[in-house]
């Protein structure tokens, strides 16, 4: 049933990302290393807004690479940063090693070479630059905005929010947040916390919990039977709504 769950939003991404007709592997210098990539492009001249796409523990797998071209059907180029430099697994305790064994240091390297190399695409308006993450990807997205002035805008599904008040000051773009009420990692105190801190320090936050949900709910792959379809689809319209306000604007 997961399989088929999974196959069947890859298909409704695919649906979705029709005018999406470019899509390639890519590296970019990250730090003194070298990051990696799945690059989809629009079509049409541009130049578009752009999004960092950040992957779950799992790796830049079909439900990624899914929401990477369902945005560039959206008319964003969309980069999905490989932190795990081409490994991908669908076990669960594999995950968690490839998790715990990546350096954070390292990845925030390669996602902010990933907004370089997107700032110098003739096709990217380098002002109209975005991320989103789901899960270890969410926290990574949130991470990334207390690192990168470049963003313009951050969306986080059920990621772990900063808790130093002083990395929190540092996020310069609006952020939305999608969270499940009965998640515990991150809990809602963890996240409403963060929200506070984030309207305390004058910034701009839209946080939604929804009910009933736990984590990972927007995934229909869900290892733990968590998918939420009504969920999933009003975190997606709110997500697409914000990348446009905030992305698509002159």
């Amino acid at each position: 049933m997961k399989r088929v769950l999974s196959l069947l939003f890859v298909l409704f991404s695919a649906t979705l990302a029709l005018s999406a007709v470019h899509e390639e592997s890519v590296t970019f210098p990250s730090g003194s290393s070298k990051g990696m990539g799945f690059l989809v492009v629009p079509e049409g001249k541009g130049p578009f807004p752009a999004v960092v796409v950040i992957q779950e523990w799992w790796g830049v797998d079909s439900f990624v690479k899914g929401q990477a071209r369902a945005l560039a059907g959206q008319g964003f180029v969309a980069l999905a940063v490989d932190l795990y430099h081409g490994k991908v697994t669908s076990k669960q305790e594999e995950a968690h090693q490839f998790m715990n064994g990546l350096d954070r240091d390292q990845a925030l390297s390669d996602l902010e070479g990933g907004v370089a190399l997107l700032a110098a695409r003739s096709d990217v308006r380098k002002d109209r630059i975005g991320s989103i993450g789901w899960c270890m990807g969410g926290g990574y997205s949130l991470a990334l905005a207390t690192e990168e002035p470049r963003l313009a805008a951050v969306v986080a599904y059920y990621g772990m929010p900063p808790s130093d008040p002083a990395k929190v000051a540092k996020i310069q773009a609006p952020v939305l947040g999608n969270y499940g009420a009965d998640d515990q990692g991150p809990s809602p105190e963890q996240v409403k916390t963060f929200e506070a801190q984030m309207k305390k320090d004058g910034k701009t936050i839209d946080v939604k919990l929804y009910a009933g949900a736990g984590h990972a709910f927007a995934n229909p792959a869900n290892p733990w039977g968590g998918y939420r379809e009504a969920a999933a689809k009003d975190a997606w319209a709110r997500t697409t709504t914000f990348l446009d306000a905030n992305l698509k604007k002159k």
